[in-house]
């Protein structure tokens, strides 16, 4: 059912996990998303705003750009202590090879899968550590974090692109670890180390939820069990799980935009911040 050149991601597989019915209505029939996610929708477009240009401001900052000259920029109130405080508690900031906005991909079951971090950072020894940026108003549970399909995907597919980073064209997953870097709580980093245990499972876990997914048939795509989600869908009105969008009040606090959005960020859709 899907294209033959369909390319996985974090953002899909979770999608899938979240609400199989979901995934068949965007990725396989691709319907447009006809209800707005949350109300206000002013708020919502403010948050989705900030979080990308915080994004954007890290990027360029990892290309060179002066700090400052980045901080004269911001008008807004939440966007300017968010800097001040990446720029104080410096994520990212070892000696070592920077890699901001890089893309990684590999092939499971046959399918494509790919990643795209906020920061790989390669350390003189070989390490490799990749940076998530999050603008959540909360700090999740660890469990919650590690549970994802975010943490799993992007640590096994840097893995398994050893050859790209490293001279010796291997990169033991002992070697890799991700890290969550909050805006509201820079001080706090989640960390996840990763192990050739890990690796093994993840490779295990992701080709068998593939696998999963291009056998199913069109009626075995259910929807979620989990209906306080659909609040927050932007297809609830294809399932007759009502017609109003849930508001920002009633969020997680620690759902961050990307998570909300399901958003890979096209730096080409976001205003280019000029000198």
């Amino acid at each position: 059912m899907l294209p033959d050149d369909f390319v996985f991601s974090q953002h899909s597989l979770q999608d899938f996990a979240d609400c199989p019915y979901h995934f068949y209505l965007r990725y396989i029939l691709g319907l447009a998303w006809p209800a707005v996610k949350a109300e206000p929708i002013l708020e919502q477009e403010r948050r989705i705003r900030l979080g990308m240009m915080f994004h954007r401001m890290a990027h360029q900052h990892f290309l060179g750009i002066p700090s400052e000259r980045l901080a004269a920029m911001v008008a807004d109130e939440k966007l300017r202590l968010w800097w001040q405080s990446f720029l104080e508690s410096k994520p990212g900031g070892a000696p070592g090879n920077k890699l901001p906005e890089i893309t990684v991909s590999t092939r499971l079951d046959g399918w494509g899968i790919t990643a795209k971090y906020d920061l790989l950072a390669i350390s003189p020894d070989g390490a490799a550590t990749i940076y998530d940026w999050k603008t959540a108003e909360g700090l999740p549970k660890r469990t919650w974090l590690k549970n994802r399909l975010q943490t799993r995907v992007y640590r096994y597919l840097l893995f398994q692109n050893a050859g790209r980073f490293d001279p010796r064209g291997v990169l033991d997953p002992d070697q890799i670890e991700m890290v969550y870097w909050y805006s509201n709580f820079p001080n706090q980093p989640i960390r996840f180390p990763y192990s050739a245990e890990e690796a093994e499972d993840d490779l295990v876990y992701l080709n068998t939820l593939i696998t999963e997914i291009v056998g199913m048939g069109e009626d075995e795509f259910i929807k979620t069990d989990h209906e306080k989600r659909c609040k927050y869908c932007r297809h609830r009105s294809y399932c007759d799980r009502g017609k109003e969008a849930g508001t920002f009040d009633e969020l997680p606090g620690f759902i961050d935009v990307e998570e909300e959005y399901n958003l890979d960020l096209d730096f080409d859709q976001i205003a280019e911040i000029e000198f």
